[in-house]
């Protein structure tokens, strides 16, 4: 069923007779139980080069074996299968010398849900890299996190709730060990995974008790972390903290990341601290205020949205002003997609798309067919991530685009819409 995987395996590192052999899948998948070290580290090598879908559950046991070599090619082969452009982990220099390029966990995940590509990834996958993360090596876990952040953010559906699940007091209880990079890590990853999705159950109590004892670590990066993370999974109950940490800080950043999570949870408790920033002078907390406003809900705000923005604002405050219309009055986004041209605006613009986008695909037809491939391939990007169904009608047509970068955009789109239905 398989072809040889075509890498040459010497007779001093597995065993073999001769040095011009190759090592079949089979032979790969069996060489993955041998009580060998060497030669479960090469057959996981082999595996992670090669990329195959099929290795994907078999490698799973490898991410907690005996060997800290052989889990940190097992966590980089895992993730060289998901990823939307492989690694080429092998490099030859001259004649002799291979170089291995190494797939990094936290590189991977850093570099946002669009490195990867559509495959489903296993729940065995998943579990492995949970098991992992506690890991007495501390690179060993750090990795598994990183990797379990990148990869658990894919499912959906029953397969994102049941990631949730299993996640939650994984994650919750990883807040308590004594490593703070250990600590940023999951506090980051609690932040991609569980982020508030439409169709979400409400947050886990646990795992978000858990970061709000966070809130008082005295490592300012970790205590940043854990606003970040409350405001990404909206957890009401953090409210209480957030406010008292905004009020005792008053200005700068860590006053900035506490109202920025209240924005995200937009409580109504929330509303008079809001209100307040559209009258103030930094124009960073009122960007936040007023997309806290826009995601409450509340239509009566908008007015007040409206006579707070002048045209000596930014362009930045011009924007968030919009995404409020759009948001609270259902006004056209054009305006909105328009900004994704413009690299100072674009990440900005493309956040507020992405939370404006369900419910709203009939919306992105000008954007479809905008003069720019580049911006085109955003809203392929931005309708696939958004996850609504609705979004098949204006994603297909953008298979057939003249620019292939909007071809391959609009494919990836349609496959992650596929896998939500």
């Amino acid at each position: 069923m398989f072809c040889s995987l075509a890498w040459p395996v010497s007779a001093g590192s597995s065993g073999r007779d001769t040095a011009s052999s190759t090592v079949t899948f089979d032979q790969a998948m069996s060489d993955l139980k041998s009580t060998d070290v060497s030669i479960r580290y090469k057959a996981v090598q082999l595996l992670e080069d090669a990329a195959y879908p099929e290795a994907a559950v078999p490698l799973a046991a490898a991410l907690t074996d005996p060997s800290n070599e052989v889990q940190m090619e097992a966590i980089g082969a895992e993730l060289n299968i998901f990823l939307a452009d492989k690694v080429n982990t092998r490099k030859r220099m001259g004649l002799v010398v291979e170089i291995r390029n190494k797939v990094d966990a936290e590189a991977v995940f850093n570099a946002g849900r669009l490195a990867l590509g559509t495959r489903p990834v296993p729940m065995d996958v998943l579990a492995g890299l949970c098991r992992a993360m506690h890991d007495e090596t501390a690179r060993v876990g750090l990795s598994a996190m990183y990797a379990f952040g990148a990869l658990g953010s894919e499912p959906a559906g029953d397969a994102r709730r049941e990631v949730l699940r299993l996640a939650a007091p994984e994650l919750a209880g990883m807040l308590g060990v004594p490593d703070s990079s250990q600590r940023l890590a999951t506090l980051r990853v609690i932040a991609r995974v569980f982020e508030r999705r439409a169709g979400d159950s409400s947050a886990d109590e646990g795992l978000g008790d858990a970061i709000i004892g966070a809130l008082n670590d005295r490592n300012v990066t970790l205590r940043t972390a854990a606003m970040q993370s409350l405001g990404a999974m909206r957890y009401e109950r953090g409210v209480q903290g957030l406010t008292q940490l905004y009020q005792y800080f008053g200005h700068g950043s860590a006053a900035e990341a506490a109202l920025d999570a209240l924005a995200r949870i937009s409580s109504p408790a929330s509303t008079p601290l809001f209100v307040a920033q559209l009258k103030g002078k930094d124009p960073a907390m009122k960007i936040i205020a007023i997309e806290g406003l826009a995601r409450s809900g509340d239509r009566g705000r908008a007015a007040d949205v409206q006579t707070a923005v002048s045209e000596r604002d930014s362009d930045a405050i011009t924007l968030a002003s919009r995404f409020s219309d759009a948001f609270l009055t259902n006004s056209s986004i054009d305006l909105i997609i328009d900004q994704l041209a413009r690299p100072k605006l674009h990440d900005q613009a493309f956040g507020y798309l992405l939370e404006l986008a369900p419910g709203r695909s009939s919306m992105f037809v000008k954007g479809a067919k905008d003069p720019d491939a580049k911006l085109r391939s955003d809203v392929a990007d931005i309708l696939g991530l958004a996850g609504d169904p609705a979004a098949m009608a204006l994603v297909e047509p953008m298979k057939q685009d003249r620019d292939p970068q909007v071809v391959r955009a609009a494919e990836t789109a349609s496959a992650r819409l596929l896998a939500m239905r």
